[in-house]
């Protein structure tokens, strides 16, 4: 039988080993960061094209490599931080391995330039789909220059699977934005397209991550600061107030390594707990310094998943650590026993009380029934009491019918197209019977049966149908503001907007960049005339976030549509007029039973179905 196993070629084994260390451009703009960080570099640059695709290029002012260790860097497993196993569980330093540089030149082309400060001249090397291809002197600055280009070119089924510019650049981003606020005294640049779009200059801890995050992090957020032997914390967390859907402002640091993890979340979170919806999440950026032997980061090949010696420890350090902050900055809900000082001022608190007013009050059947033991409960029939059952019931002897009341009301019409419907049997019945609001709904009752309408839904499920027929339709209406509202972005933020755009302009929206991470919104769709639209922007974002990106024109376009119908929801004032008016625009909707998230709008109960509850 002839021999079937093989050793791979070391060219094949890298390219495999390229699968887990190098999944998308935003791996390669990780390690290249990273190694620059490691070399003691001040002023970083990141150079971007075609979102990584064609061009990625990281130039430091580090140290920078030898002619030797130029070339050695590009072999698997060669690393200068790790000598012994003893050094794999006192790492300090963000790449160790000595994986990632053999992994990149598997699958791109790359030339690397560099130089020490001490030499005289510098190395340029180029390596093309993992084969060596020239080493040479070259004149170089102190540091290193590394250029990737064409990823994935000699890997076609790993490159098809990327996917769009604006998607793979927001995970560069990302990746860009979490190394960079871990060190504020490094100065920091990102540049996609020959557009600068980041410039990070060195400074606090606070300001990098407003810079970062924008002007409204600084606003909505406390400080941190704890030092133990054990733990050292610091950061910031955010107001209550400020807690988002989605989990996009949410950092924490482990030795000023990026990490994800769900069970310090769940600390945070328990600390929230109370105090914020349970839809939502609170905002943070928190850095922990622990003893490095105590912390595995060797368990994933990012290196964003650790394991703790013991987790318990660090969960309940920062539980307790942020519910302290909140109570102590009054961020958290307390009792306030003191009365306002407009009551405290009033006359009748502040004269004594006369012996007059004390008998009369003292002789009242109010005062002498809760005297009484066992008799707290017990209220005197009065003569007083009489004639307001009379007058109540007179009045309600003499209410209009409800077909009266139907007579005098019109039904709001709707062009009638392939769009549209009217349920007209269903619509009639509810208009001929008598209609009352109670906490949030309209009841209506009649011969069938038990109807309740959850108003609040029914707004949405209107102003949705409208939006979408509009934008289905080419017919964008647009309430100019009076003033401009002015929107403050960050970077990620606005390249979601960019990508919106459109689709923002065909609902109605008309928006302008103002420069410096600002937009002004100068027009909105009438429904949200009344509405906060930082808010309804704010959330749009957060959802593409939450959501990795919008695929027009289809589903996600009905995400930000339910954004602003959620939003055009305004308060709702009882009235037939207003009850009529809301149930003729609900049933001349494509789906009048359901909100545009697919909650129950209208319920039925038949009479049948109510004796039975009541075993009749």
């Amino acid at each position: 039988m002839a021999d079937i196993i093989k050793q791979l070629s070391d060219r094949l084994a890298n390219q495999i080993a390229a699968g887990e260390v190098i999944q998308r451009p935003a791996s390669v703009v990780k390690e290249l960061v990273e190694n620059a960080v490691d070399a003691g570099a001040t002023d970083i640059t990141l150079i971007i094209k075609d979102a990584g695709k064609e061009l990625i290029q990281v130039i430091d002012n580090g140290k920078g490599m030898s002619p030797i260790d130029a070339r050695m860097c590009f072999e698997r497993h060669a690393t200068s931080k790790i000598r012994n196993i003893d050094d794999l569980f006192s790492i300090r330093t963000m790449g160790f391995r000595g994986e990632a540089l053999a992994s990149i030149a598997a699958v791109a082309q790359v030339e690397l330039i560099t130089a020490t400060p001490e030499a005289q001249v510098g190395t340029r090397i180029k390596i093309d789909g993992g084969q060596f291809l020239l080493q040479e002197n070259t004149g170089s600055v102190p540091g290193t220059n590394f250029a990737i280009k064409n990823l994935f070119f000699n890997v076609p089924a790993r490159r098809k699977f990327l996917k769009s510019n604006t998607s793979e650049f927001r995970h560069i981003y990302d990746e860009f934005i979490r190394i960079a606020m871990a060190y504020p005294d490094i100065t920091f640049k990102l540049i996609h397209q020959d557009t600068e779009q980041l410039v990070l200059r060195k400074g606090t801890l606070k300001s990098r991550v407003v810079d970062i995050l924008g002007a409204k992090f600084d606003r909505s957020v406390v400080n941190i600061e704890e030092d133990t032997d054990y733990l050292k914390v610091k950061g910031f967390v955010g107001k209550p107030e400020v807690a988002s859907r989605s989990k996009g402002n949410q950092y924490f640091f482990i030795n000023n390594r990026f990490i994800k993890s769900a069970y310090l979340h769940h600390a945070i979170a328990n600390a929230f707990e109370g105090l914020i919806a349970k839809d939502e999440h609170p905002n943070y950026v928190l850095f922990l310094e622990v003893d490095p032997t105590k912390v595995d980061v060797n368990v994933h090949p990012t290196k964003q998943e650790v394991k703790f010696e013991d987790e318990r420890i660090i969960y309940s350090f920062l539980k307790s650590l942020v519910t302290n902050v909140l109570a102590r900055f009054n961020l958290a809900p307390s009792l306030d026993f003191t009365l306002d000082p407009e009551i405290q001022n009033l006359e009748s608190v502040q004269l004594p009380n006369a012996k007059p007013d004390i008998e009369k009050v003292s002789s009242g059947y109010l005062s002498n029934t809760f005297s009484k033991a066992n008799a707290a409960h017990f209220i005197e029939r009065t003569s007083q009491r009489k004639d307001w059952e009379q007058a109540r019931n007179s009045f309600f002897d003499n209410v209009p019918s409800a077909v009266e009341t139907a007579q005098t009301i019109t039904t709001p019409s709707f062009p009638a197209n392939e769009f549209i419907h009217f349920p007209e049997a269903e619509e009639q019945e509810l208009t001929q019977q008598s209609i009352m609001y109670w906490n949030g709904f309209l009841v209506s009752t009649g011969k069938s049966g038990l109807k309740l309408i959850h108003v609040q839904r029914a707004q949405e499920r209107i102003a949705y149908d409208q939006l979408l027929h509009r934008y289905l339709y080419g017919q964008a209406v647009s309430q100019k503001l009076l003033f401009p509202e002015m929107i403050e972005l960050n970077g990620k933020e606005l390249s979601y907007l960019e990508e919106l755009s459109e689709d923002l302009h065909k609902v109605g929206f008309e928006i302008s960049s103002m420069g410096k991470n600002t937009v002004a919104v100068h027009s909105v769709p009438p429904e949200l005339l009344q509405v906060d639209i930082r808010a309804v922007l704010e959330e749009i974002m957060e959802d593409a976030q939450y959501s990795g990106t919008f695929q027009k024109p289809t589903k996600d376009i009905e995400k930000l549509l339910r954004i602003a119908a959620r939003k055009a929801a305004q308060p709702y004032t009882p009235s037939q007029k207003a009850h009529q008016a809301l149930i003729g625009q609900l049933y001349a909707c494509v789906q009048p039973e359901y909100a545009p998230n697919g909650g129950k709008i209208i319920v039925s109960l038949q009479t049948k179905e109510i004796a039975e509850l009541f075993k009749l």
